[in-house]
């Protein structure tokens, strides 16, 4: 039975491997205590993705929440509004003094920061949603060198599935 648990652990573990050859572009979404920084940082040095600043252009998305949240913030990053929308002002309706305000959120809830899991990252494929890989390093704390320790620990993982040679 241990056998069978073992060598069903070791499948799974190819078959991310395998989704995760074929990540070569990622967008790196914010994330508390600026995380994210300290990440593009070790994942540009170490030559292991490039990092692009377009949405459009990646192969997969570094976050750290899921559900409702990510799904939510993804969409406003990666819809980009065409220049004639964006240049028309909104008309005023009869009986409204200032008409449509422009930052108008559905849920602030959805985009908060508070009560983000904090320590778990995911790399998500943008259309299908589904994590293709995942790591669990929380910060000991809020410090740079601290942040930034714990992003090299977060990219030194990402090598040994990817067999990235020094």
């Amino acid at each position: 039975m241990k056998l069978l648990l073992f060598f069903l652990a070791c499948l799974a573990c190819l078959a991310c491997a395998a989704e995760l050859e074929g990540v070569h572009k990622v967008y790196v979404m914010p994330m508390s205590r600026g995380m994210d920084q300290y990440l593009v940082n070790r994942l540009v040095g170490e030559h292991i993705f490039v990092v692009v600043t377009d949405p459009k252009l990646a192969d997969a998305v570094f976050t750290d929440s899921l559900g409702e949240s990510f799904v939510s913030r993804w969409e406003d990053i990666s819809t980009v509004k065409s220049p004639e929308s964006a240049a028309k002002p909104a008309e005023a309706t009869p009986g409204s003094f200032l008409g449509e305000t422009a930052n108008k959120l559905t849920n602030p809830a959805v985009n908060s920061s508070f009560g983000r899991s904090r320590g778990t990252l995911f790399l998500v494929d943008p259309k299908s949603h589904a994590v293709v890989w995942a790591t669990y390093d929380p910060p000991k704390d809020g410090t740079g060198k601290e942040l930034d320790h714990t992003a090299s620990d977060i990219v030194s993982r990402l090598k040994k599935v990817l067999n990235v040679k020094k």
